[in-house]
């Protein structure tokens, strides 16, 4: 019989969402957790190391956690490279201490089948770093009428369709699309943003980034604040006929990016009243304010907020309002970003800015926080086998120096995508290395 591959990391603080153990050890054994052992009943594991082949990773005190579970990511993969790509994507995945990531449709062209999603699936797999979950279009090729692809899909490869980056303008074809995918089990992840809204905010985003090219701040400044109005009642409104939808149909309605408090006491009545909701909010949201960032370069869809809406979102993280920490990772070539090109790279910062703003600042327990980013969005997508750090779970591992402050640099990302709106930045807490089905696929 062949003999079983094993692992041992040890002097480790193990950290999930029932957790918080410290000189603890996980022994792994081909790629999937056999034991958790307390530091005495490592010893002897360690010193039989180099007699029976099991392998040793020397935590070093640090903490190990689930590796992170985003359901809101952007890998450009196909027909957009260079922005982003699978393996590049994957990659700043691993730094990030992500093992597994839900794909956005919107490529070139659209993922809007199973088929296509398919493909990538298996891409990730070749590649090795992380377990990609391609999501499909609601409307196909995002043309807003027709979803006879839908009833085609199958829960366990495609859990979540979205239009993200779009609105399903008809409320009747997006009332169609939620009953079909409650009938099939299929969230229904919406990019909430009224799409005439959002159409009236843009000529003003481009006066803005023109006054910005000439050097007044202050008046972009002043016009962009004028879109940011639309664009929050864009959000707002949407967010509440999606919600009134996601209820006359039955489905599961996942928010994407929450960023205001009226969207999160929507939600919260929503989720008294029974609805199966759940909603996600992005790192850049509760770090930075968009009075604090006029520049084009922080331009992102929805835009940065007001200083109550970011302390709302934290509230909400903290209180367990808000289900889960998604980075809407969007990668842009610099040329883009220089065009106003909403979005940024969030793999490889999402958990330090989550560690600086809510556990150091906010005071919330790292148990909660690897709730947020690990347990909670594995129960939502039907893993069974990860986000906890359980015996038969999948070994897929972020290791991390909770007290380790560093400079952000994006010229240093793995991500194609270099720009972060926290470049020169210091944060507290960093990745060290990441493990995937049990084998490390980053870090020395």
């Amino acid at each position: 019989m062949e003999q079983k591959h094993k692992t041992l990391i040890y002097n480790a603080r193990l950290v999930d969402a029932e957790m918080d153990r410290a000189g603890s050890a996980l022994l792994v054994s081909d790629g999937k957790i056999e034991r958790l052992l307390t530091g005495e009943e490592a010893a002897p594991v360690v010193r039989a190391a180099g007699t029976d082949g099991t392998e040793l990773f020397d935590a070093q005190g640090q903490v190990v956690m689930p590796a992170f579970i985003d359901m809101h990511a952007h890998f450009r993969d196909p027909g957009l490279t260079q922005k982003e790509d699978l393996e590049s994507g994957s990659r700043a995945a691993a730094a990030g201490g992500f093992g597994t990531l839900v794909l956005m449709p919107n490529t070139n062209p659209v993922v809007s089948s199973q088929e296509a999603a398919c493909a990538n699936n298996r891409r990730g797999v070749q590649i090795g770093l992380a377990n990609l979950f391609q999501a499909v279009s609601i409307t196909r090729d995002f043309g807003g009428k027709d979803i006879s692809h839908l009833d085609g899909l199958d829960r366990k490869i495609v859990p979540l369709i979205t239009e993200d980056g779009h609105e399903v303008q008809d409320s009747a074809v997006m009332y169609e699309a939620m009953t079909i995918a409650a009938r099939r089990g299929i969230i229904v992840s919406c990019h909430c943003e009224d799409p005439f809204l959002a159409a009236a905010a843009r000529p003003l985003r481009k006066a803005a980034l023109e006054e910005l090219a000439k050097g007044n701040r202050e008046e972009a400044a002043k016009i962009l604040a004028r879109a940011d109005e639309l664009l929050r009642l864009a959000e707002d409104t949407a967010t509440d006929r999606n919600i009134r939808l996601a209820a006359a149909a039955g489905c599961h309605l996942h928010l994407c990016h929450v960023s205001t408090a009226h969207c999160l006491e929507s939600a919260m009545r929503a989720k008294k009243a029974g609805q199966e909701l759940s909603l996600e909010v992005t790192p850049h949201h509760i770090g930075l304010t968009g009075s604090s960032m006029p520049d084009i370069f922080n331009i992102v869809n929805p835009p940065l907020r007001a200083e109550e809406d970011r302390q709302a979102l934290i509230a909400a993280l903290i209180r367990g309002e808000a289900d889960v920490v998604a980075t809407d990772h969007a990668p842009h070539t610099m040329q883009d970003k220089k065009t106003g090109s909403p979005g940024f790279s969030g793999l490889e910062t999402a958990f330090a800015v989550c560690h600086t703003n809510l556990v150091l600042e906010g005071g919330m327990e790292l148990r909660a926080l690897s709730a947020r980013m690990s347990a909670t969005p594995a129960r939502l997508l039907s893993l069974g086998d990860r986000g906890l750090l359980k015996e038969g779970y999948r070994a897929d591992l972020a290791v991390l120096d909770a007290g380790r402050s560093w400079t952000v640099r994006g010229e240093a990302f793995y991500s194609k995508g270099k720009f972060s709106p926290w470049e020169n930045r210091e944060l507290t807490g960093k990745v060290t290395a990441c493990f995937h089905g049990g084998r490390k696929v980053y870090g020395s």
